[in-house]
């Protein structure tokens, strides 16, 4: 039953909620104020049903929307963050907290203004945001940020918390979009030259990844068992990935449509061929040292490679061989800026990358398809300049 209790021209209505799991008596109020011009009728009337109302809330579960945001948010991690989200994604999440909880951690989630998550955001934005290098942080990192919180109020929102996201209201500030390099044909390729005289297994990753566009975590996940020697051909079918927490972990792809098939050029399935005899000549040396994984890629002994293990190797071997080093995401730019030059469409490209629509191959190479369109724009030209010199142009 409802308590009511008068306080100036307000009433607060009280509803005993039982207790927890320590024995504390748990309480759930609210504040009713009556319109101007009500009568004392009316007001007793609405009173009542209002109290109610409150009551039945309560009784289902209802939480005071007077929670504040890292209170609720870590309530988000545990209820459905933990459940739902790859463990990359939500390791991710919790780093943003590290900046977000800082900022609006202490306030209630119905009392953020759409005002007030921008002035944070357009502070992301600002220098010295990056605490690493002075500068402000990538529009990317900004949106990751917003992301994270409007995920929180999305829950807020489904738990009749909040009755709108104020993060709709909010805007990423443009900054600059600084282009990202990628190899060229010719750095590729003398990468690739001096990359052959390397152990087997840095051949093989690089002159794979370089080819088949592959993300890291793909690579990694590779098993001997998805090579197709035969036939030439590649599956994708699993990720490995590392958190913190978990270690080195074996996952699904990150889309449903990045499990996919490759055709591979014959002279990359020799290196891998060449790979599988020395992993097997190993394994008979090591004996009970060697720890089966069916992994292509692997430690000394057997086991999963480390994911910074590829990343580190490069990067020394460029310093060594004074090549520039663009990081390892840019062999999967440099694959596909090779598929778009050779003047395939974007459905086809989509399918090799391993993107979850074409739409976001578009996004991510508008740039080289418009390039693209513009050679065969100029080779067309060149190929009817006939009917130019007919018509005197």
């Amino acid at each position: 039953m409802a308590t009511i209790r008068k306080r100036g021209q307000s009433y607060q209505i009280r509803v005993s909620c039982g207790y927890d799991t320590k024995g504390n008596h748990k309480e759930q109020a609210m504040t009713w104020k009556p319109d101007e011009g009500m009568t004392e009728r009316q007001i007793q009337k609405e009173l009542n049903r209002v109290a109610v109302m409150f009551e039945e809330s309560c009784m289902h579960g209802f939480k005071s929307s007077a929670i504040k945001f890292e209170q609720l948010a870590e309530e988000w991690f545990e209820e459905y963050a933990h459940l739902n989200l790859r463990s990359t994604t939500y390791e991710r999440m919790r780093q943003l907290t590290k900046r977000v909880y800082p900022a609006i951690g202490h306030l209630r989630i119905d009392k953020i203004t759409g005002r007030q998550l921008q002035a944070f955001v357009n502070s992301l934005a600002k220098e010295g945001a990056n605490e690493k290098t002075g500068a402000p942080l990538a529009p990317k990192t900004i949106r990751h940020n917003l992301s994270f919180i409007s995920d929180v109020f999305s829950y807020a929102v489904k738990m009749d918390l909040v009755s709108d996201n104020p993060c709709s209201k909010v805007s990423i500030p443009k900054g600059e979009i600084k282009e990202k390099p990628i190899y060229s044909q010719e750095e590729m390729e003398l990468l690739l030259t001096k990359i052959a005289d390397e152990p087997i297994k840095y051949r093989a990753f690089f002159y794979l990844i370089a080819y088949s566009g592959f993300r890291r975590s793909e690579m990694l996940g590779l098993e001997w068992k998805d090579i197709d020697f035969e036939n030439n051909i590649i599956s994708v079918r699993r990720t490995s990935n590392y958190t913190a927490e978990r270690g080195t972990y074996t996952d699904t792809t990150k889309t449903k449509r990045s499990q996919r098939t490759l055709k591979i050029s014959p002279y990359i399935m020799d290196i891998l061929r060449e790979l599988k005899d020395e992993q097997d000549n190993e394994a008979l040396r090591l004996g009970d040292k060697w720890i089966e994984t069916d992994r292509l890629f692997t430690k000394w002994n057997g086991e999963e490679m480390n994911n910074q293990t590829p990343y580190g190797w490069l990067k020394e071997f460029c310093e060594k061989n004074d090549l520039p080093f663009y990081g390892l995401h840019s062999f999967r730019h440099f694959a596909a800026s090779s598929l778009i030059s050779a003047g395939l469409d974007v459905t086809t490209v989509s399918g090799a990358l391993g993107h979850c629509n074409s739409g976001t191959t578009l996004n991510v190479y508008s740039h080289m398809f418009q390039t693209a369109q513009a050679r065969v724009s100029e080779a067309m030209d060149g190929a009817f300049g006939f009917l130019q010199k007919k018509q005197g142009v």
